[in-house]
This record gives C-alpha cells, sequence and structure tokens, in this order.
C-alpha cells in the first residue's frame, strides 16, 4: 500500500532523491539498491516516467498521480525522472 510521504522524506546522499521514496515503490531502498536500479533502468526518449516498462501498474499510478497532485513526492518523483533520463 502506498503512503503519504512522511519524515523519513529526507535526503540523504542522493540529494533529492530519498531512500523512502524506492520503499513506497516497493523497491529495494539500499544506497547500492538505488545505484544499481539508476544503472539499469532508462526512459526512451519522449517517454513519461510512469510510461516506462519497468512499473507495476502500482506503481506507474502512484508516480503519475504523485506528480499530477503535486504530492509530497513530487520532487522526488521529479528527481528520479531526471536520473532515468539521463
Amino acid at each position: 500500500m502506498l503512503h503519504a510521504c512522511k519524515p523519513v522524506c529526507s535526503p540523504s546522499q542522493y540529494p533529492g532523491l530519498p531512500p523512502a521514496l524506492f520503499e513506497q515503490l516497493g523497491l529495494p531502498a539500499g544506497a547500492a539498491d538505488i545505484e544499481y536500479f539508476i544503472a539499469n533502468h532508462r526512459l526512451a526518449d519522449g517517454e513519461h516516467l510512469h510510461e516506462a516498462e519497468f512499473w507495476t501498474p502500482q506503481q506507474a499510478g502512484f508516480l503519475r498521480d504523485g506528480l499530477a497532485e503535486d504530492a509530497n513526492w513530487a520532487d522526488a518523483i521529479d528527481e528520479l525522472n531526471v536520473r532515468l533520463s539521463a
């Protein structure tokens, strides 16, 4: 179940990309896990973050809604988008 951002969403060694976002997505959230995920997942040119084939429908919905609603997670989701587009 996805929950609203709590104080655990503070920046870590990944400024703007808190491990709590990965936990919220049901993904491993250790530093090495985050590095691995970013290194092994890329968005195609023009692809929206929530459209990527590597998300489950629930994850895609969370990402889409988090940005559309400008939720507490919006900054972290935007940063993830930047990292996967690089």
